[in-house]
C-alpha cells in the first residue's frame, strides 16, 4: 500500500467564525454572509475558452502523434515483466530503469529464469514532422531496435525504418513509407518562457493519444545527467513511461520540445518532466536526414565556470563568462590563438553565461563553421575568430571541469621528476606533484588529490617544491592555483580556514 503524500499550503490563512452565546437561554447562531464572490460570467467564459483551446490543440495534434512499438534482441537475459504478462509488456527493462533507476518497484523486477535469445518489446511515442513520413522520437526508444511499428490515431499501423539515432542528444529519426501525412508544426523553443502553458502528448503505458497540461517550470536545464548535451525544458505537465518521444507543444499548437524523462522516486509523475528543446532537435534531425548521423563542431579547449572568486583573482568586475583552463595543442582553439586563462564572454555576439550552454552551441555548429569569440585577456576585451573542426570520436567539443574549487589548503608537494611525470602521465617537465592531502581537511573536501600537478601559483609558474612553498607563503587571503590531472587543467582558488 502506498502512503499518500501530505500536502501543506505555506502562507495560507485559516479563518474561523466566532459564535457568541449569552442572555437568557441561547442566541440564534446567525450564518455570516459569504465573503467569496460568486463567479462572474466573464470568469466562467475565460475557463471555458481555455478548455476549448486545449481541446482544439489536442484535436489538431491527434493525427500527427504516433504510438511506437519497438522490438530488439536480447541475449541470454531474463525478462522483467508485470505479473501475468509475458513478452508483450510495454514497460521493458530499459525504459523502467530510465524512469525508476535503482528504485524499481518489486513487481517490475526480473522474475523469470535466464532464457535464450528473445525479442524485448517496448513502447514509446513520436510525432510526424514531414508529410512524406519522417518522425521524431527519442534515441532511448528506438536505438538498437530490430523492428519499429508505428500506430496512428486512425488505427493504421506501419513498419518504420530507423534513419538515424543520436545517443548524445537522445534524438532519433524514423520514417514510414507514406504520403500526405498530418504533421506537428515546429515552433521556436528559444522564445519559450517560464510560466507559459504547454501540453504533453504521447502514449504513456501504451495508452494512445493521451494529453496532459501544465506549465513551463524552467528552461535551460543542464547537468541533469540524462544526455551529454543538455538544455532541457522543465515542465510539470505529466510525463510517464511511454510518453518518451512525444511532443511538448505551446498554446499555438507548435512543438517546442520532445518529452524525454522525468525525475521520480516512485515511477510516477511528480511534476518534474524534461523535454529536449525543438531548436536542438531540429539541428540533429537535419543532420540525420542529410548524413544519417550527427557531426559536431570541435574547438578543443577545456573550460570551467567563472566563479566569483576566480573573477576577483583575474581582476574582473563580474563573473559572467567561462574560463579557459587549457587549450589543446593543434586544435582549432590553439590555431585561433586562444590562451589559457582567457575568459570567453560572447559567442557570435551572444553573451555566454554557462559553460554547458557554450559547449552545446559549439557542438551544434557544423565543422568548418567560423565563430567569433569575444574574450577578456589581461583586462582587455578582444575578438578571436576560430574555424571549427570535426569532433574526433575520442574527444570532447569542450570539456567542463567538474571539480569544485578548494576553499583552503592543507597538502604537501614534491618537485616533478621525469619518473614522476611518466608515472602520472604528464608531458610537462616542470611543476610540483601533490604527494599528500590530509584526510578530512578542507583541501580533501575540495577535491585536491595526490597525483595532481600544480603548475602555477597566483599566475606565476612554479618549477620546484621550493618555488611552490615560497609562493604559498605570500601574505594573501587566497591563492590562485593552476592544477592538472588526467582530465586536463583548471584553476582553483584556495582560501584558508576561517
Amino acid at each position: 500500500m502506498q502512503t499518500k503524500p501530505r500536502w501543506s499550503l505555506p502562507g495560507s490563512v485559516v479563518t474561523s467564525s466566532l459564535i457568541l452565546m449569552g442572555g437568557i437561554g441561547y442566541m440564534a447562531m446567525a450564518t455570516p454572509p459569504s465573503t467569496t464572490p460568486a463567479p462572474s460570467d466573464s470568469a466562467i467564459q475565460n475557463l471555458q475558452q481555455s478548455g476549448q483551446a486545449f481541446a482544439a490543440i489536442a484535436k489538431k495534434l491527434s493525427p500527427a502523434v504516433v504510438s511506437l512499438k519497438v522490438e530488439k534482441k536480447a541475449a541470454n537475459e531474463s525478462i522483467g515483466g508485470l505479473p501475468g504478462d509475458d513478452q508483450s509488456n510495454p514497460l521493458n527493462d530499459e525504459l523502467l530503469k530510465r524512469f525508476f533507476g535503482d528504485r524499481m518497484p518489486e513487481q517490475f523486477r526480473q522474475r523469470q529464469a535466464p532464457q535464450q535469445r528473445h525479442a524485448v518489446v517496448g513502447q514509446g511515442s513520436g510525432f510526424v514532422v514531414s508529410s512524406d513520413g519522417y518522425i521524431l522520437t527519442n534515441h532511448h526508444v528506438v536505438g538498437d531496435t530490430t523492428k519499429v511499428t508505428v500506430k496512428f490515431s486512425d488505427g493504421r499501423e506501419m513498419l518504420a525504418k530507423v534513419v538515424g539515432s543520436d545517443a548524445q542528444s537522445d534524438v532519433a529519426v524514423i520514417k514510414v513509407d507514406a504520403t500526405n501525412l498530418a504533421i506537428v508544426p515546429m515552433g521556436d523553443s528559444s522564445k519559450t518562457e517560464v510560466g507559459e502553458w504547454v501540453l504533453a502528448s504521447g502514449a504513456p503505458f501504451g495508452l494512445t493519444q493521451t494529453v496532459t497540461a501544465g506549465i513551463v517550470s524552467a528552461v535551460g536545464r543542464n547537468s541533469v545527467g540524462i544526455t551529454n548535451y543538455e538544455n532541457f525544458i522543465q515542465t510539470d505537465a505529466a510525463i510517464n513511461p511511454g510518453n518518451s518521444g512525444g511532443p511538448l507543444v505551446n498554446m499555438h499548437g507548435e512543438v517546442i520540445g520532445i518529452n524525454t524523462a522525468i525525475f521520480s522516486r516512485n515511477g510516477g509523475s511528480v511534476g518534474l518532466g524534461f523535454a529536449i528543446p525543438i531548436d536542438m532537435a531540429k539541428q540533429v534531425y537535419e543532420q540525420i536526414v542529410e548524413h544519417g548521423s550527427v557531426v559536431r563542431g570541435y574547438l578543443g579547449v577545456r573550460i570551467q565556470p567563472l566563479t566569483q572568486d576566480l573573477a576577483e583573482k583575474f581582476g574582473l568586475n563580474d563573473h559572467h563568462g567561462i574560463l579557459v583552463g587549457e587549450v589543446q595543442k593543434g586544435t582549432p582553439g590553439d590555431k585561433a590563438g586562444l590562451k589559457q586563462a582567457d575568459v570567453i564572454v560572447e559567442l557570435d555576439g551572444k553573451k555566454i553565461e554557462e559553460a554547458a550552454a557554450f559547449r552545446n552551441a559549439i557542438a551544434m555548429k557544423s565543422p568548418g563553421s567560423r565563430v567569433n569569440l569575444t574574450v577578456v585577456r589581461d583586462g582587455q576585451r578582444i575578438t578571436v575568430p576560430a574555424t571549427l573542426d570535426k569532433l574526433p570520436e575520442t574527444a570532447n567539443v569542450v570539456a567542463e571541469s567538474a571539480a569544485k574549487p578548494a576553499n583552503s589548503w592543507g597538502f604537501s608537494v614534491q618537485t616533478l621528476t621525469p619518473d614522476l611525470a611518466k608515472k602520472f602521465g604528464y608531458s610537462q617537465d616542470s611543476g610540483v606533484i601533490i604527494t599528500e592531502v590530509t584526510p578530512n581537511s578542507p583541501a580533501a573536501d575540495a577535491g585536491l588529490e595526490p597525483g595532481m600537478l600544480v603548475q602555477q601559483v597566483n599566475r606565476r609558474s612554479v618549477h620546484s617544491a621550493d618555488e611552490f612553498n615560497d609562493a604559498m607563503q605570500q601574505d594573501a587571503k587566497s591563492m590562485l592555483l593552476l592544477v592538472s590531472n588526467a582530465q586536463g587543467s583548471r584553476f582553483l582558488v584556495l582560501k584558508p580556514s576561517a
